[in-house]
């Protein structure tokens, strides 16, 4: 990672810890005052580094309108702030991270090539931030809610249970409910406002349809531990051995058109089709057949997944529809879900 990165990284940690160790100071040098005084240094304190984490914060949402729109005026428009007020705070952003962030040109500003490589990092930094704001709100509220999800048949639910369980401890009251089905029922639930937030591989587009890419992830051939492939070492398989093999599908594949056009001119002379990841790994544990599977997808220890001779991959995404969402708890989720880490489940950042 290069160390402009790191930096950023590190800039407000530093920064508060040197607030931090300047307050633990004060408190030593002025323990023996009265309780008032110290009472009101603690006060004092505490209103210095909330304006800090502030001011920080604020930097990067300017950063973040304007790599959005490339013009300062709609940036600071968007913003509700003064043009000025804005370039101050993008200069003070690039003096703590060493750089220009933007190359402002008449008719073709663009980010420098620090400003694309920070885009991604302050972005999560930004979400991450509201993230702790809206998780705090909602443990002083102590609000009751209800919300609905509906999570694609193709979606690992195990996958999303950090990002619900947070939520849950947010909202101890909460009512959750998750229904699960095909991208086009998913898609018709999101319209007829059956359900706040949807999870789920791409779909069709529609003009209010909202969607941030959460992860990519690799499509794998897995096969039975005893098939004749399911021992292979390294594990890796060209997709023109698998003609003869039975097929085990799901039904509403999002990505069968891609499968179709990996299989190198064959056409598979026996199918199986199910709805759901758990059916197609009960079959593959009875050595039924091969099957295209996602690295998230449930996993068994009578299953061997192989790294096919093509690249085969999918992005999960969060969908919502523009301008409805009027629930705080599914605004905190959609935030929980943006700022959540994915790394651990063997996948990448999206494209």
């Amino acid at each position: 990672m290069p160390s402009c990165n790191l930096h950023s990284c590190n800039g407000i940690r530093r920064r508060l810890r040197l607030h931090i160790s300047v307050a633990v100071a004060w408190r030593r040098q002025f323990h023996g005052l009265a309780g008032c005084i110290a009472s009101n240094l603690q006060h004092r304190i505490g209103f210095l580094l909330r304006e800090l984490i502030r001011m920080e914060m604020q930097q990067v949402r300017y950063f973040l309108a304007l790599a959005k729109t490339l013009n300062f005026t709609r940036a600071a428009a968007e913003c509700h702030v003064s043009q000025p007020a804005l370039t101050r705070s993008i200069k003070q952003l690039e003096d703590e991270l060493g750089g220009a962030l933007i190359r402002r040109e008449r008719g073709h500003s663009h980010l420098t090539e620090l400003g694309r490589r920070m885009l991604p990092t302050l972005q999560q930094c930004y979400e991450a931030a509201v993230s702790a704001k809206a998780i705090a709100k909602a443990v002083h509220d102590s609000d009751v809610a209800s919300i609905n999800i509906a999570v694609a048949n193709c979606v690992n639910m195990a996958v999303l249970a950090q990002s619900v369980a947070e939520l849950a401890r947010c909202y101890p009251a909460l009512e959750l409910k998750i229904r699960r089905g095909a991208a086009s029922a998913i898609l018709d639930a999101l319209k007829d406002g059956e359900v706040d937030i949807a999870i789920a591989g791409p779909l069709s587009s529609w003009e209010r349809l909202n969607m941030w890419p959460l992860f990519r992830e690799q499509i794998l051939v897995a096969v039975n531990v005893d098939h004749r492939f399911g021992r292979r070492i390294p594990p890796d398989i060209a997709i023109a051995e698998l003609a003869g093999e039975v097929f085990l599908r799901r039904a509403d594949c999002e990505l069968r058109n891609d499968h179709d056009r990996s299989l190198a001119g064959f056409v598979p002379s026996i199918e199986h089709e199910v709805e759901m990841d758990h059916d197609l790994l009960a079959l593959l544990e009875a050595n039924a057949g091969v099957a295209f599977l996602s690295v998230t997808a449930p996993g068994s220890a009578r299953v061997r997944l192989l790294r096919p001779d093509i690249e085969l991959s999918r992005t999960i995404s969060v969908f919502a529809i523009a301008g409805r969402m009027n629930s705080a708890a599914g605004g905190l989720l959609l935030s929980l879900l943006r700022a959540a880490d994915w790394s651990p489940f063997g996948v990448s950042e999206p494209v």
